[in-house]
């Protein structure tokens, strides 16, 4: 009759186990989302940020060009 009682913890086990992985991977598919989400805002600021230094660059650069027509 152990076996019984063997089998029926083995069970018990393996539906632990399925409800444990279960778990596990609905958190780490929300993590995922969240990470992807985070990494799409910071390429977007860094994009914006680039873009802000490009236009500080062409602004200095059209001001030197400028100064040396006066100067000139």
């Amino acid at each position: 009759m152990y076996y019984v009682l063997s089998g029926a913890l083995v069970g018990l086990g393996i539906l632990v186990l399925g409800v444990v992985l279960f778990r596990i991977v609905r958190v780490l598919r929300r993590f995922t989302r969240t990470f992807s989400m985070v990494t799409v805002s910071t390429q977007d600021r860094t994009g914006l940020v680039r873009a802000r230094t490009a236009a500080v660059r062409v602004a200095i650069g059209q001001r030197r060009a400028r100064s040396l027509t006066q100067d000139g």
